[in-house]
């Protein structure tokens, strides 16, 4: 039997059975130990949410952060920190809805984390009311006539901040899910992960078998580097592209351009405080 050292031993999982967090956790897994990356040097960091409690099943550091709030939590972590490998996590109503404005400025800050977003269309965790990516006429037992608001499109919105990294997967597909995330780790700056996923509970309509009729690969001839051209597949509604939209590998990090990183790399914890230059402060201060 193959141990992943991401395992935590007996923990009950709280998901409903079949839910699509399930594929998630297990592709978030497996990639860790392919990029070989150390528990001890991982930060996951989440909300509130059925995807913010995928940290719990991860032997890892993680931080709980209010609902919507985890990107500020995430981008402060890898800057006291840079060397860590840091994800914020958590699904399309805590990212997208609560979190919709940490969202636009993490994109324009880009620090160099990881954004993993659980987009089953629903609110899961709060029994089912419509989310900010919900379909118009999806009805729920408060959206009772259906929804009438335009769905949130956080591709389109990310690529056009010129975030580094934008790509879809679906969790259905674990190994294409797998390399997305690999791809995303990997990559210096700010990658943005929607994964599509079922809710089996409360999402009657967004099942595993509609993903399958309804997204489309990316094809491999996609330059990703072609802004424009990411933007149009964003905006495709019929079939959901999936794969690497987006890659601008030109913007420098959040942390690269703090000051104190300027003549060190060492990081923030690990640096001695200088009393004298401390007490000056102090002192101009009073």
């Amino acid at each position: 039997m193959t141990v992943n050292r991401f395992d935590m031993e007996s923990v009950e999982i709280s998901w409903c059975p079949g839910c699509g967090n399930f594929p998630i956790l297990d592709a978030l897994k497996g990639t860790f130990e392919s990029l070989k990356i150390d528990p001890v040097n991982l930060v996951i960091v989440s909300g509130i949410g059925q995807a913010a409690k995928t940290p719990h099943y991860l032997k890892c550091n993680m931080f709980n952060g209010l609902h919507g709030r985890c990107l500020p939590l995430a981008t402060a972590v890898k800057a006291a920190n840079p060397r860590l490998t840091v994800i914020a996590q958590g699904g399309d109503g805590d990212m997208y809805g609560e979190g919709g404005n940490h969202l636009l400025h993490a994109i324009r800050r880009n620090p160099g984390i990881t954004v993993i977003v659980h987009n089953n269309m629903v609110y899961g965790l709060t029994k089912g009311q419509a989310s900010p990516t919900s379909l118009r006429g999806f009805t729920t037992g408060l959206q009772v006539h259906g929804v009438t608001s335009e769905p949130f499109n956080p591709l389109a919105v990310a690529i056009s901040l010129n975030a580094s990294l934008v790509a879809r997967t679906f969790a259905g597909d674990k190994e294409e899910t797998s390399r997305i995330l690999a791809t995303a780790i990997k990559h210096r700056g700010f990658a943005l992960v929607d994964i599509l996923q079922p809710c089996v509970t409360f999402n009657k309509v967004n099942t595993y078998q509609w993903f399958k009729d309804h997204i489309e690969p990316i094809p491999d001839t996609h330059d990703t580097a072609d802004r424009m051209k990411a933007l149009e597949l964003a905006f495709m509604m019929e079939k959901l592209p999936v794969g690497v939209l987006y890659v601008n590998d030109g913007r420098p990090t959040f942390e690269e351009t703090l000051p104190a990183y300027d003549s060190s790399d060492e990081p923030l914890y690990n640096r001695k405080v200088d009393r004298e230059e401390l007490q000056k402060v102090i002192d101009a201060l009073r």
